[in-house]
């Protein structure tokens, strides 16, 4: 039926046009016809027929202008149809690259697939198979050419994953993520289609003369009977953040112990709130030794958090977490501030070194953020000595320098933790300005057995010596580790030798008990 009769006014035609011609077929019956030419005859003189004349030509008038008003309402309706049409592809679809959106996939993605499903009687073909695809690398080819730049990647993206699977099982989820939804595969092609995703996505692109690359990680999951798509589909990105995780590049397909990781995780992080708001994670210090006197010049504030039920939560998870989800900031604040009142019960010489993690060096306010706790506390920032890895420098090179700048015309002491593990390590030196350098654990547990190692030891501590900047060696655990770094003349050292990461309150007693052993020794 036409859309015109579907609607109110096309009802309304067909009603009044069955009246008519019920109203037609009884004045045939009842004869009315004979009976009108008999009034107008009766009446002549007093002009019925004029009257008859003027009702017949007034009927074709309205007639005609109902014809021409229902004409006028059936376009009207054709133009409201494409407007909504225009309107529900706009809603559907994504306006950069044209393929449908989430929206799509949830409201009609499911009913389009089952209904093919059900039409298929062989068992094999009625696999469907569900792929997210994420870019790996996406924000570092934004900031190298520009937002426009990205945006062609994408385009140019989205053409060659089209390319692989039809374009009606394409959707583009989000800004870097993509979604194919595919039937009748095995699991050979399977794999076979994650690795050409892969290797799809990987070829470089060629944007305003520059040859761009990024990876692409890809989970996936079969469709199980019954079940919603949108099921399968939260499986399949399941595995593709667990395949981010090994690396760039990566392909998995979803196992039920990667639901339980990330319940495990939401658990985790619920936990992690409450921890913060409840101040349950604290700072704990690590005491660093100067090689030279054996006296302790500093101590390492290193967080620490066991939980409700008595397990110790290792710090790499949960600031992983905290950085993940923004509430490192408030953590930080926090630790940091409990830091510096614990450093005041310590002797002047001492100094609280402190990890700033990458994600921090993103936040404007960073420098402000240590101010305050310094001042509120009442810590010099000669005393305060901030830690910050390679990685967190590569981020954004010029707001890191801005940042070390302003800590260090405040007085505040800066050290480039876990030397030698990062990127352009030489290079980082040449570009900031640092007081100390920490050679990472990595070296010193290895250097003695490995001739190579000790060689990389000696030219770090050799470095510092040119440059004057004082050096660390981190995970000193063994005697012989402290003779052969005494011997090649290392400045600072910290490791379980000399103690591990302690409680505020027995700082002041591990102080008194070196004390007495460097004077009794």
């Amino acid at each position: 039926m036409p859309a015109f009769f579907r609607s109110r006014a096309g009802r309304q035609w067909l009603s009044l046009m069955a009246l008519g011609a019920a109203i037609w077929v009884v004045g045939a019956l009842l004869e009315l016809g004979d009976r009108l030419a008999g009034f107008v005859q009766e009446f002549d003189d007093y002009g019925a027929d004029k009257l008859v004349l003027a009702l017949a030509v007034a009927g074709t008038m309205s007639f005609i202008y109902s014809v021409l008003r229902i004409t006028d309402l059936r376009k009207e309706m054709e133009l409201r149809a494409k407007a909504e049409a225009k309107a529900d592809w706009t809603a559907t679809h994504d306006h950069l690259t044209k393929l449908p959106n989430r929206y799509a996939f949830e409201r009609a993605v499911f009913l389009q697939k089952r209904a093919k499903i059900d039409e298929y009687s062989d068992e094999w073909e009625r696999n469907v198979t569900i792929f997210c695809v994420d870019l790996d690398g996406f924000k570092k080819v934004n900031d190298l050419i520009g937002h426009n730049g990205g945006d062609a990647l994408l385009v140019e993206v989205s053409k060659r994953i089209c390319a692989i699977g039809s374009a009606d099982s394409v959707y583009r989820f989000g800004g870097d993520e993509f979604l194919i939804v595919a039937t009748g595969l095995s699991e050979q092609l399977e794999e076979r289609l994650s690795r050409l995703l892969i290797q799809a996505v990987t070829r470089p692109v060629y944007i305003n003369g520059f040859a761009v690359e990024v990876g692409a990680s890809v989970g996936y999951d079969r469709w199980q009977q019954g079940e919603p798509l949108e099921d399968t589909a939260h499986r399949a990105d399941l595995a593709m953040y667990e395949a981010k995780s090994r690396g760039p590049n990566n392909y998995l397909a979803f196992e039920t112990p990667m639901r339980d990781k990330v319940a495990m995780r939401a658990s985790l992080e619920a936990k992690l709130r409450v921890a913060i708001k409840k101040k349950a994670i604290r700072p704990f210090y690590q005491p660093l030794i100067d090689l030279k006197t054996g006296e302790v010049c500093g101590f390492e504030a290193l967080a620490r958090w066991t939980d409700d039920d008595g397990v110790s939560i290792p710090p790499p998870v949960f600031i992983g977490i905290a950085e993940e989800t923004g509430l490192i900031t408030v953590l930080f604040e926090d630790l940091l501030a409990r830091a510096c009142r614990d450093a005041l019960a310590w002797d002047d010489h001492i100094t609280l070194s402190f990890n700033v993690s990458p994600v921090q060096m993103e936040d404007r306010l960073l420098t402000a953020r240590i101010f305050k706790a310094l001042t509120l506390n009442g810590l010099p920032a000669q005393r305060l000595e901030i830690e910050i890895t390679e990685n967190a420098l590569i981020q954004d090179p010029a707001s890191a320098a801005a940042i070390l700048d302003e800590l260090h015309d405040a007085g505040v002491q800066i050290a480039l933790d876990d030397f030698g593990t990062g990127y352009s390590s030489l290079a980082q030196l040449a570009r900031y300005r640092f007081d100390k350098i920490k050679i990472d654990k990595s070296f010193i547990a290895t250097y003695r057995d490995d001739e190579r190692q000790e060689k990389i030891v000696l030219a770090m501590l050799a470095l510092g010596v040119s440059l004057n900047i004082k050096t660390t060696a981190e995970g000193i655990e063994e005697p012989r580790q402290l003779n052969h770094l005494l011997h090649l003349g290392c400045d600072i050292g910290q490791g379980y030798l000399f103690g591990k990461a302690m409680p505020a309150e027995e700082t002041r007693i591990f102080l008194q008990s070196r004390s007495k052993r460097l004077v009794a020794g």
